[in-house]
């Protein structure tokens, strides 16, 4: 069996704003799964991003 390396994974602090009702649902779903506001949050970018589709506008 290999050796277990430990990794620390760089993260930086930010600031976002959002809509009240908006962080309220964030809320209650991380509530309800269990976990921090911040790591669904961090899901649903990661989730978001690999799903976009994006498409150059040829102007």
């Amino acid at each position: 069996m290999g050796n277990f390396k430990p990794k620390k994974s760089e993260k930086e602090v930010i600031s976002i704003r959002m809509d009240t009702n908006l962080l309220s649902k964030v809320d209650k779903t991380a509530a309800n799964s269990d976990i921090s506001r911040n790591e669904l949050i961090v899901q649903c970018v990661e989730y978001a991003l690999s799903n976009l589709d994006i498409t150059k506008n040829n102007k």
